[in-house]
């Protein structure tokens, strides 16, 4: 836990203390929406991601590059993590539930099967490289579906309550307990409050993860990557508190800044 409002935030506003021996900052790629957007006189397809991701990455001494939905192969997977240091799954619509073997509950969103698709194949490489990943809500539903796992689809089945999404884009405050001796306990202590938004969670969790938080309800809420440099992915949405907290956004670039050193180093 830190013990001051600078640390807890995470903030390195200079950069100065990740620049390590590049002399630059860690850069994170971060997935984003491609959705149809309005912007002046235009109404069209376009690739977007909420400015509070990137000022959460900023926070945490990193540089944000957005990589948006397009076809791509393994090959084009390693190009673009050529360029990146970390990388992060963001939140957004939900994982086809074809992919875990399910057919779509009446509540899901029409799926994004372009974003799915690169989300997969960008997150497999990523991990054979070990690069350093955060996965933000839609982000942990990805990576569990893409190691094998499955989802619950409407939790409010479940649990008998909204109270992980109240609708409306209002997000709401709820607990998140950690299990001791992860990363994520490491990071954060044994609770904390977390902004949630989402009427899904992990349900068979995937070979290759480890539980690291729970709610009050049991419900998963953050899984550490086994034998990872740097892999944790969470259930709620850090960045929408990142500056008050931005420790996950911190961790990850520092993370990444020993990767960019690492790497540097082997060149």
């Amino acid at each position: 836990m830190a013990s001051n409002d600078s640390e807890r935030a995470g903030t390195d506003p200079e950069g100065t203390a990740r620049a390590g021996i590049s002399g630059r900052r860690p850069v994170i790629g971060l997935t984003t929406y491609l959705e149809q957007t309005k912007s002046g006189v235009w109404d069209v397809p376009a690739a977007f991601l909420p400015k509070v991701y990137f000022d959460a990455v900023a926070r945490g001494g990193g540089l944000a590059v957005l990589i948006p939905p397009q076809p791509l192969d393994a090959a084009d997977a390693d190009a673009i993590l050529d360029g990146l240091d970390g990388l992060i799954i963001t939140g957004g619509k939900d994982v086809d539930s074809r992919r875990y073997g399910q057919e779509p509950h009446p509540t899901n969103d029409e799926p994004r099967l372009d974003r799915d698709a690169l989300e997969d194949t960008l997150l497999q490489r990523a991990l054979a490289r070990d690069i350093p990943f955060l996965g933000i809500c839609r982000g942990m539903q990805v990576l569990n579906t893409t190691l094998g796992g499955t989802l619950i689809q409407h939790l409010p089945d479940v649990i008998g309550s909204t109270k992980y999404n109240a609708g409306g884009g209002v997000f709401t405050p709820n607990p998140a307990i950690t299990v001791p001796g992860t990363r994520v306990a490491e990071l954060l202590g044994d609770r904390v409050t977390v902004q949630s938004y989402h009427h899904q969670a992990l349900d068979a969790v995937a070979d290759g993860l480890v539980v690291s938080a729970v709610g009050d309800d049991g419900i998963i809420q953050a899984v550490d990557i086994e034998g990872a440099t740097f892999g944790v992915a969470v259930q709620w949405h850090p960045e929408e508190d990142a500056a008050e907290d931005a420790r996950l956004f911190a961790a990850l670039v520092d993370a990444a800044a020993v990767y960019r050193d690492e790497r540097k180093g082997r060149a």
